[in-house]
């Protein structure tokens, strides 16, 4: 498989997993999620990535997840179910599941906490890759993982060649980095990385690179027509509305994905909450946003880039 076996590209929200205040999975509140995705007209979806918080489900709420959400979508778009694991025998079970249950594809970051070298991480995705036919996105997540695979030199190269990937999430803190990155395998697979800004535009335009897979997806009402203008090659229509998207995430993300005002979940949830999105709660080992203070200045944040106008319904007070 290569990059032309997949129309993956634009804008997709990294889905969290609603929580219920006692901490059970609320697949109501995730088939509402899927449907107001589907009403904002985003390119994909990703769930049980880092933002899905995977990492505090059991292996069969994960399989829960990824059926409710597969259901959810229905084909209307792309779903990717991420398979993060600290073994390849765990994630390639996972993938495994998700090819039953309808996936269009999988992802998987290398396993956290153990920091691979570079062929002990080749060997990982070769394993989980090849578990299924399935289309395969490899995540990098230094933030998550400890390991930033674009410090190994080759190594985006060697799992491009993988026969089943066909994707490469970067989300490494450093720009450059990503930049290395596209110019390294665009030309073999998929790239997401950092392109909602107008640095990230030129490169889009000049350079390559596919898309952005987004914690929570707050900002599609901006994001997605961003892409779309990318696609028409309309600089100047993009330009208006990646400046619309930094208004909101460049208050509230920092350049190594961190939150400004709490973790960057609760604080993801929070604002969905104050949207009226089924953002849900967290989970623990995370805490939700409670403090007033913070709360205020989210609501700030919201008022002063226009997003709870832009993400209104038809007919209940968008402009």
């Amino acid at each position: 498989m290569n990059r032309d076996d997949v129309a993956w590209s634009g804008y997709w929200p990294a889905a969290p997993t609603p929580f219920t205040r006692s901490g059970a999975v609320d697949t109501d509140a995730l088939t509402a999620l899927i449907n107001l995705y589907a009403e904002m007209a985003v390119h994909g979806v990703l769930v049980n990535g880092s933002t899905g918080e995977w990492f505090s489900q059991s292996a069969d709420e994960r399989r829960t997840v990824a059926e409710v959400a597969i259901d959810a979508v229905a084909g209307r778009f792309p779903v990717v179910i991420g398979v993060s694991a600290y073994t390849a025998r765990q994630s390639a079970e996972l993938a495994v599941h998700a090819a039953s249950a309808g996936a269009d594809g999988v992802l998987a970051t290398p396993p956290p906490y153990v920091h691979t070298s570079g062929d002990e991480t080749v060997q990982y995705y070769h394993a989980v890759s090849t578990a299924t036919t399935l289309p395969f996105m490899v995540y990098n997540w230094p933030r998550g993982v400890a390991l930033d695979m674009g410090t190994i030199p080759g190594l985006f190269s060697r799992l491009a060649d993988l026969d089943n990937v066909v994707a490469i999430k970067d989300s490494t803190g450093d720009w450059l980095s990503m930049l290395d990155t596209v110019e390294a395998v665009s030309d073999r697979v998929r790239v997401f990385g950092s392109f909602l800004h107008r640095r990230g535009l030129a490169a889009l335009l000049e350079l390559g690179g596919d898309g952005n897979i987004d914690g929570g997806g707050v900002g599609a009402p901006f994001a997605v027509p961003y892409y779309r203008a990318v696609a028409a090659r309309d600089g100047a229509t993009a330009r208006e509305w990646v400046d619309r998207y930094r208004a909101l995430s460049g208050r509230l993300i920092n350049a190594d994905y961190s939150g400004v005002y709490a973790s960057p979940i609760p604080q993801l949830k929070a604002v969905m909450n104050l949207l009226e999105q089924p953002g849900g709660e967290v989970r623990e080992p995370l805490l939700p946003v409670t403090d007033p203070v913070t709360l205020d200045a989210l609501r700030a944040v919201i008022a002063d880039s226009g997003i709870a106008d832009a993400s209104a319904p038809a007919g209940a007070g968008r402009g």
